[in-house]
């Protein structure tokens, strides 16, 4: 009988990288057309202009990274007492491995091993543990227990697809930062990993090619995707992989990997700050293990509120649910100008 560890994180692109993580800001306030009482603090939410200060942001960056780091290190000690036979890693991907020749709600990439170097096609500036541009990660894959959840899944009636090799890219940053973080301090990530791609970017990952948008950006977009799937019918993948899990011999750490709202995706915010309100109703949800929300949510309420990548949370919701747990640790940062709230979550065993 396997055995399952849950676990969400974020694999927020700014904490890869030195230097102040609210710089977005101020590229929003440029825009010809961000409404005019957004452009200055004066027009803001008072903790949004708190977290502004008067070092437009610095101090608040300095923290909120400082807090990703704590929780990341307790995640990464939760892996590292439970000692999976394989990680099972939630992500979205953003026009990296899936683009015009393919877009699968769900795909499971059952590689062996791939070989990464996250910081070639980068020019965010100088990454966070000054590694060289040609630096090469090995992620060592769990071809076997990637093929036991995908025919479970199917034999379940979710038609998930899968993949041996890589198309376009070896690993979309999802998957690669959430693995950086979860080894910050570079001792190594010794757990083989399955990602489990879901389309959290649906109506925008071939339009926008998965890419933050300012209001004039948006503006420009002629044609939209088709959406991404449904929220409830990722808490019912969620589920079905926790059915496929507990029936298997395999101890598994259930990972979901995302920021909450995106301020770029939520336009009834002029694309400047995140839907901070539902995400604290989710989160409360999460806390209390109330999973009416997580259940019934649609994804045109899931585009409303900037939850796109809250997809891959909908997958861990549906599997800790079905286990009958609530998390034993959960954490709510708040962030209105780093572009997301972010929330780390401890479900054992």
């Amino acid at each position: 009988m396997g055995e399952i560890l849950g676990l969400g994180i974020t694999h927020y692109p700014g904490l890869s990288y030195k230097g102040n993580i609210t710089r977005r800001i101020k590229t929003l306030q440029a825009d010809p057309l961000l409404p005019e009482r957004l452009r200055s603090p004066e027009g803001w939410h008072p903790t949004m202009r708190e977290q502004w200060g008067t070092d437009e942001g610095l101090a608040h960056s300095e923290k909120h990274r400082a807090d990703m780091i704590h929780h990341f290190r307790k995640a990464r000690a939760e892996l590292d007492a439970f000692e999976p036979d394989f990680v099972l890693l939630w992500g979205d991907d953003q026009y990296e491995n899936f683009r015009e020749d393919g877009i699968a709600p769900f795909a499971l990439l059952a590689y062996d091993s791939v070989d990464v170097q996250p910081w070639a096609r980068h020019q965010r500036g100088q990454n966070w543990w000054d590694e060289p541009a040609d630096k090469t990660f090995t992620v060592t894959g769990h071809r076997k227990g990637a093929k036991h959840v995908a025919s479970a899944l199917i034999r379940d009636g979710i038609d998930v697809a899968y993949a041996y090799k890589p198309r376009h890219h070896p690993m979309g940053h999802a998957f690669m930062n959430s693995l950086l973080y979860l080894d910050f301090d570079r001792k190594g990530f010794p757990f083989p990993v399955v990602p489990f791609a879901v389309n959290a970017y649906g109506r925008w990952v071939i339009s926008a090619h998965g890419a933050p948008m300012t209001p004039s950006q948006a503006a420009k977009l002629d044609e939209l995707d088709p959406p991404g799937p449904q929220p409830w019918r990722c808490f019912q993948v969620g589920a079905a992989i926790a059915r496929a899990i507990t029936a298997s011999p395999y101890r598994v750490a259930l990972i979901a990997s995302s920021s909450w709202s995106h301020s770029f995706l939520v336009e009834k915010n002029a694309r400047m700050f995140p839907d901070t309100e539902f995400d604290k109703r989710y989160y409360e949800a999460l806390r209390d293990a109330d999973w009416g929300p997580w259940r019934s949510t649609t994804i045109e309420e899931a585009e409303d509120r900037g939850h796109h990548e809250l997809l891959n949370w909908f997958c861990l919701a549906g599997a800790m649910a079905e286990l009958g747990r609530r998390p034993d640790e959960c954490t709510f940062l708040e962030s209105w100008i780093s572009n997301s709230n972010k929330v780390f979550a401890i479900f054992r065993p």
